[in-house]
C-alpha cells in the first residue's frame, strides 16, 4: 500500500469519527440549543456577516459558481486521461477515497458553521407554545383571520399610496423590521447584515426558489426576480436562516413574526399574503368549496397580486424545475424535516397554534 494511499485512509477514519461524534452531540436538542445554538452560533453568524457583509456582491454565489466550473474542469480532465493512458493506470479506489474524503469534509463544516441548528428545540420552545394536531375547524379559522388580515394591510398600502423601494433601501427597511421585533422577541435581534441580491436570479427563476442561505459564508440570497410583493417576507425568512432557524417552517415562522410584528405595511402585507396562500392550499385539500369562498373574499388588490404570481410561475415553467424540488425535498427529508418540500407549508400548524394561545397572529 502507497503512502498516499495509508494517508486517505487515516484521513477517512477521523472525517468518520469526528461526523459520528457530531451526530452523537446532535441527539440532544437541548444540549445543541444551549451549547450551539444560542453559545457558539452567534459569535460563528456575526463573524461570517462582518466579514462578507460589505462586500457588495453575493461571494456565496462566486464560490458555488467556481466550485461548479473547477468539478466540470476536473471531470474533463479526467476523462481525458482515462482516453490517453492505459487503464491500469487509473487508480479508482483512490479517487474515491478522496472524494469521499472531501464530502466527509464539507458535512463537517456544514454542521459546525450553521447545520447542528437542524437538531435544536426552536423557535416553538423559545416562544413557549407547542403545534398541535389541528382540526379542518381550525384551518377555516385562520383562514378567516388571515383574510380580514391581508385585506386590511392591502388596503393600508393603497391608501398611504406606499410604492415598493430598491433592493437597498427593502434590505434597510428589513433591518428595521428586526430592530422593531427584537424590542418584544429579543432572541431576533439581528446586527451586521450581509442579505444581497442573489447572482443566479435566472437560475432561480426557472428552478422556482425566491432566496437562500449559503452556510458557508453566512450571507442570504434574494432572488430579486420575483413578484416584489413577495421579497419583504422572503428577506425576513432567509435573515431567519441566519439566525439559526433552520428548518424551512420555523424560518417561515420567525420571518412571519418579524413581518407581522414590524408595524411595516409593506412587510405586513407581505407576509399576510403568503400565509394566506399557504392556509387556503390546505383548505382546498379537505375543503375546495370553503377555499374558494375564502378566495373570493380577498380584496381586488389581493387578486390581482395573486394573478400576477400566476404569471410569473407560468413564464418560467420548465421541466427542469419538478427535478429541482425533488432533490431539494430529499435534501429537507436527510435534515429531519421528513414532509420535504411540504415542510414551508407547516408554518400553517405553528400560526395555527400561536393564534390559539396568544391572539392575533403575530402577537
Amino acid at each position: 500500500m502507497q503512502k498516499t494511499d495509508r494517508r486517505s485512509i487515516l484521513s477517512v477514519i477521523i472525517l468518520i469519527c469526528i461526523a459520528l461524534a457530531m451526530r452523537l452531540y446532535a441527539s440532544g436538542a437541548g444540549t445543541v440549543e444551549s451549547s450551539y445554538t444560542s453559545g457558539i452560533y452567534p459569535y460563528i453568524s456575526s463573524f461570517l456577516r462582518r466579514l462578507w457583509g460589505s462586500v457588495p456582491f453575493s461571494v456565496g454565489d462566486v464560490l458555488y459558481g467556481f466550485l461548479f466550473f473547477f468539478a466540470l474542469w476536473k471531470g474533463a480532465q479526467r476523462l481525458s486521461r482515462l482516453r490517453k493512458e492505459k487503464l491500469p493506470r487509473f487508480r479508482p479506489k483512490i479517487t474515491w477515497l478522496k472524494t469521499f474524503n472531501f464530502f466527509l469534509l464539507v458535512y463537517i463544516i456544514f454542521n459546525v458553521l450553521w447545520g447542528l441548528n437542524y437538531d435544536r428545540k426552536g423557535i416553538h420552545y423559545q416562544m413557549n407554545f407547542q403545534r398541535e394536531a389541528y382540526s379542518k375547524e381550525d384551518v377555516i379559522n385562520i383562514n378567516n383571520v388571515l383574510l380580514q388580515q391581508v385585506n386590511i394591510s392591502k388596503e393600508a398600502l393603497l391608501r398611504q399610496g406606499i410604492s415598493y423601494p430598491s433592493t437597498k433601501d427593502l434590505l434597510i427597511q428589513t433591518n428595521h423590521a428586526f430592530a422593531a421585533a427584537s424590542k418584544k422577541y429579543p432572541f431576533l435581534s439581528y446586527s451586521n447584515p450581509s442579505v444581497k441580491p442573489s447572482l443566479f436570479n435566472f437560475i432561480g427563476n426557472y428552478f422556482g426558489f425566491s432566496g437562500y442561505y449559503n452556510p458557508f459564508t453566512g450571507e442570504a440570497q434574494v432572488n430579486t426576480d420575483i413578484p416584489p410583493f413577495l421579497q419583504p417576507y422572503v428577506n425576513c425568512h432567509e435573515i431567519s436562516h441566519q439566525l439559526g432557524y433552520a428548518k424551512e417552517n420555523e424560518a417561515n415562522f420567525a420571518g412571519y413574526i418579524v413581518a407581522t410584528a414590524s408595524g411595516d405595511s409593506l412587510f405586513m402585507y407581505s407576509a399576510y399574503f403568503d400565509l394566506f396562500l399557504y392556509a387556503n392550499r390546505n383548505l382546498y385539500r379537505t375543503d375546495s368549496v370553503a377555499a374558494k369562498k375564502f378566495s373570493a373574499l380577498l380584496h381586488p388588490g389581493v387578486k390581482k397580486d395573486i394573478e400576477t404570481l400566476k404569471a410569473y410561475y407560468k413564464k418560467y415553467e420548465n421541466p427542469a424545475e419538478p427535478v429541482f424540488r425533488w432533490a431539494y425535498g430529499k435534501y429537507l427529508e436527510a435534515n429531519d424535516q421528513p414532509l420535504g418540500m411540504t415542510t414551508y407549508s407547516e408554518v400553517v400548524a405553528d400560526v395555527i397554534a400561536w393564534h390559539k394561545k396568544y391572539g392575533q397572529p403575530g402577537g
